[in-house]
């Protein structure tokens, strides 16, 4: 019975995985180890019943003597009453130890997806990165530490059970036993059986997780389309999706308890026959035989039952494997080996050498990119949509590393820097700047956490938000909502644009900070923009080509290249140029009547 425990372990690769788990139990494992080791005398108790049972049939039941073991129904009470204490006793402790281990799992997991780069996110749905980074992580410590010590409790119960058998009957325990050995043979298939399943069932939740978070982040427009009824059908199909693997899980993994019915019938069946036998003749009394089909019983009822454990287990290692196959994720943005840190003084140059990028294999974005940027200028890139603007930028503060080339600042690749030093030089406004749940001043204080009073009024000050915040109830401790959903489009940059000045880097990036605003608010957000660029080398990124006229320089980017690089003068010099006839299309389009 314990070798077959045992193999049934290892086919799970039960050892491999709890090897895995150990960095994580060591700091707990006095309670796990107490947890574990409690197991075993509630297992172990489960064969006083059984054994109780042999003196007091043949003396009260057989012999009816006056001198009745009056003891044996008090002590089974009492055995009971202590076996139920412990089974409290472990479950609280495996409870505190699954929680500690759940929330060190989560912890090192929310670290890793902090780490991973830009390209990472870009590949995965909401839904995929919340379940496989979170949800597993529950998966994996619930079912395995719950199923843990039921097995060991198991394997202990199942080992003096045996005993008990053995006590009272060796014939009839060989047979018992090896009917048992046969329970479990279909056990080993159990795994193959439903390893794609479980991979298909993971992704169908994790796309109702998705399904949830689009609605949230999109109402408005599910609302101003009238999509409720299509994305209605579509959660329907996510569900029925769901039910289907669940059904099919049923399908591959549920037979098991039924032919273990079936096995263990045939034992119990097999021991009432040859047992008759055995009486008959002589070799064993009838409290024998009531003590050892009792320990029958108590050893087949959970073997009946294990189909559903094993599944369970079976999640569990599933999840173990799928976490550290994310844990061990190696960025593949991160600091070489003796990076050194970005110290910008005086003179700096970035500098932009051959640099070619591509997101999809065989399909280019940039293609042999040279840029100079000396301090304190203002270089503009423009040109149609597309044509690899944000992604000059986005390869600065290495959110994408180039595929070729290099970028270099101070005549040192980027890459040679550490990332943090790197990213500390730069300050970046996006289109749609991302602001936290909480208040105002949190979101500005983002930028330099240990600012003093002072340079937080500066910052507020200088994007223009000291006006709007003033007629606020509660100021700078308003809150703004998840994703800053209480604040305008304009107040959101201005918020973001105050966050960059607390930064303080020396250089800054504007990705079409403005394009998405109204005149009104484009025009106070210039003004806050123009405040930030003071003293800065600045990459703007715009579509209207009016905002960029004073730019040190102009470079025009069509697909994946510089077209024409210049000032606003010299590049309208150039007869039919690209950034002439980009110039031209918005001054008609402007000037154009209503």
């Amino acid at each position: 019975m314990l070798k077959k425990y045992i193999d049934l372990l290892k086919e799970q690769r039960f050892i491999k995985n709890y090897l895995l788990m150990w960095p994580y139990i060591k700091p707990v494992w006095p309670r796990a180890l107490m947890s574990m080791l409690i197991c075993i005398p509630i297992g172990s108790l489960d064969a006083v019943i059984a054994l109780a049972l042999k003196p007091y049939m043949d003396l009260v039941m057989v012999e009816k003597t006056v001198a009745s073991p009056w003891y044996i129904p008090l002590g089974i009470v009492a055995f009971t009453s202590i076996q139920g204490s412990l089974k409290y006793i472990s479950a609280y402790l495996s409870t505190w130890v699954g929680g500690k281990i759940t929330n060190s799992l989560k912890f090192d997991m929310f670290q890793k997806i902090l780490t991973l780069p830009t390209s990472f996110f870009d590949k995965k749905k909401s839904g995929d990165v919340v379940f496989q980074f979170n949800n597993m992580a529950d998966m994996a410590c619930s079912g395995l530490l719950d199923n843990l010590s039921v097995f060991t409790q198991r394997i202990f119960s199942s080992l003096s059970l045996i005993c008990v058998l053995f006590y009272n009957s060796w014939q009839l325990a060989l047979v018992s036993v090896f009917v048992l050995g046969l329970a479990f043979a279909p056990a080993a298939k159990l795994r193959k059986r439903i390893k794609s399943v479980m991979d298909k069932t993971v992704m169908a939740d994790s796309a109702i997780i998705t399904a949830y978070n689009e609605v949230f982040a999109g109402n408005k427009t599910i609302t101003s389309f009238n999509l409720a009824k299509v994305e209605t059908f579509k959660f329907k199909d996510i569900l029925k999706h769901v039910f289907n693997l669940r059904i099919k899980m049923v399908q591959r993994t549920q037979w098991l308890s039924p032919m273990m019915h079936v096995i263990v019938s045939v034992g119990i069946a097999a021991a009432i026959g040859y047992g008759s036998h055995l009486i008959l003749t002589g070799a064993i009394t009838a409290g024998n035989f009531v003590s050892f089909i009792t320990a029958l019983i108590l050893l087949y009822t959970p073997v009946k039952n294990i189909g559903t454990n094993l599944n369970a287990v079976q999640f569990s290692f599933f999840a173990i494997e799928k976490i550290f196959a994310k844990l061990n994720i190696v960025p593949s943005i991160r600091d070489k080996e003796n990076a050194i840190k970005l110290q910008l003084g005086s003179h700096n140059v970035i500098e932009f050498r051959d640099v070619s990028f591509h997101y999809i294999a065989n399909t280019p974005v940039l293609k042999n990119i040279n840029l100079k940027v000396h301090e304190g200028q203002t270089i503009a890139l423009v040109g149609n949509s597309g044509g690899g603007k944000t992604t000059i930028v986005n390869l600065l503060p290495r959110f994408y590393d180039v595929k070729a080339g290099a970028i270099t600042i101070n005549d040192i690749d980027i890459r040679d820097y550490t990332l943090h030093s790197l990213r500390q030089n730069i300050a970046v406004v996006f289109q749609d700047n991302f602001l936290f749940n909480g208040t105002i001043k949190e979101n500005i204080m983002l930028g330099n956490e240990h600012a003093t009073e002072e340079q937080l009024n500066t910052a507020i000050r200088m994007a223009y938000l000291d006006e709007f915040i003033s007629t606020l109830k509660d100021g700078l401790d308003t809150q703004i909502g998840e994703r800053g959903i209480m604040l305008s489009g304009g107040q959101k940059q201005r918020v973001a644009i105050a966050r960059a000045f607390l930064k303080n880097a020396p250089i800054i990036i504007l990705d079409e900070a403005t394009s998405a605003l109204d005149n009104k608010a484009e025009a106070i957000v210039q003004k806050a923009i123009d405040n930030l660029m003071q003293d800065k080398t600045v990459f703007v990124i715009a579509h209207r080509l009016s905002t960029v006229q004073n730019a040190d320089k102009i470079v025009v980017i069509n697909q994946g290249e510089i077209a024409e690089s210049g000032t606003h003068e010299e590049l309208m010099k150039i007869e039919n140029g690209a950034y002439q006839t980009l110039y031209n299309m918005q001054f008609k389009k402007q000037e154009a009547p209503v």
